[in-house]
């Protein structure tokens, strides 16, 4: 009897590390939906979502592609802006993330990964079986952040506004996995996670049998 794919939540507040998980996890041999990732394709040259962003914010495309840096300066801070964006690129990664899960289904794996950095603030969790948090200590999460190109406090301030703090993400999750202390402890973190997943869904098949 087939079984329907089991969809693994992977999260985690900016400069936490989730996407050193991902790319963990994909060496794990687990297919990844990075929705980070399909936002940059809808809007890189061609994609499918430029010609509305372009039509909502006149002059952000260069190139056949919208120019990030300045959209994201039409948006932020600004609520209704932002949610004009949302509704032209939520729909669009809704789709592609169908598409991924039919294909892994067709594939008949059995596990797949939904790696998205809003996951608990948009209700995604519930689209999952499992949640993980990937968490690393407030100063090592600053260092990170602050370290990349034009990134200041004050941003940071404002992206963390408008994430659910990370206490609280690792209260709804199922798994939280460190990733402060080294890219070892946190591997060997998310391999546990992933016996556990497969011995609670074994269990489950077997009972079912």
């Amino acid at each position: 009897m087939n079984r329907p794919v089991f969809v693994i939540g992977l999260t985690g507040s900016i400069g936490m590390g989730k996407s050193t998980a991902s790319a963990m996890l994909k060496s794990m041999g687990l297919p990844i939906f990075d929705a980070d990732a399909t936002v940059h394709r809808l809007m890189g040259k061609g994609g499918d979502a430029v010609g509305a962003v372009e039509a909502a914010f006149p002059g952000v495309v260069v190139d056949g592609a919208v120019n990030r840096p300045e959209l994201g300066k039409r948006v932020f801070g600004d609520a209704l802006a932002l949610r004009r964006l949302e509704r032209i690129l939520h729909p669009r990664v809704g789709q592609a993330e169908r598409a991924f899960l039919a294909t892994v289904a067709r594939r008949r794996l059995r596990y797949a990964v939904r790696d998205v950095p809003l996951l608990f603030e948009t209700g995604g969790d519930k689209r999952c079986d499992a949640t993980v948090v990937v968490s690393a200590p407030a100063h090592v999460q600053k260092a990170r952040v602050l370290a990349r190109p034009g990134m200041s406090e004050e941003r940071l301030a404002q992206i963390l506004a408008k994430q659910m703090p990370d206490a609280q993400k690792r209260l709804r999750a199922d798994y939280v996995v460190p990733s402060g202390l080294g890219r070892r402890v946190t591997r060997d973190a998310l391999a546990a996670v992933l016996r556990d997943i497969k011995r609670r869904r074994n269990s489950v098949d077997d009972g079912d049998a």
